[in-house]
Parts: C-alpha cells; sequence; structure tokens
C-alpha cells in the first residue's frame, strides 16, 4: 500500500502533463498536416514569413506561389495560413 501511495503523485503529475501539454501539441501538428494536404491550386495563402501570394503549383513537399514579383518555390510547411478560409470565417 505504501508503495501505491508513494508513485500516486508521480502518476497523476504525468496525467496533467499529457492533457495540458502533450495532447495538444499533437492535435496542433495533426490539424497543420491536414491544412498542408488541403492546399490547393488558386488559394490565396499567407507564409510564415508575411508574404501574400497565390498557388500556382503542388508538388509532394514543395509548392510554387505567385506574388507581385514573380513565382517562388518554398516547402509546404512555410504557410501560414490561407486567406480565403479566413475571409469566409468572419462572416
Amino acid at each position: 500500500m505504501e508503495n501505491i501511495q508513494q508513485f500516486l503523485p508521480l502518476v497523476l503529475m504525468f496525467g496533467v502533463l499529457y492533457f495540458l501539454m502533450i495532447r495538444p501539441q499533437q492535435k496542433r501538428v495533426k490539424n497543420e498536416k491536414q491544412f498542408e494536404a488541403a492546399l490547393k491550386v488558386g488559394d490565396k495563402i499567407v507564409t510564415k514569413s508575411g508574404i501574400h501570394a497565390r498557388v500556382s503549383e503542388l508538388n509532394e513537399n514543395t509548392i510554387i506561389i505567385e506574388t507581385m514579383s514573380g513565382k517562388l518555390k518554398i516547402e509546404r510547411n512555410a504557410v501560414s495560413i490561407e486567406l480565403s478560409k479566413k475571409v469566409n470565417e468572419k462572416k
């Protein structure tokens, strides 16, 4: 019985840590992967560095975007938000 009482606080701390830190991070990563997979040609996006552009080509790990000054090749995970979805969510 004493052994259980000694390890109970440790088990409770791990449970709290899991639900407050680990689980939300896993959900965030899953949502990012779904977002990256849902990108399509013609979407208006903003990159994590703040560049506004339109998707012109999609490859497995990279995308080619069109900006006012020309085309750029970037990694899929460099996309921060899709503007057309943000505008629709505000309405």
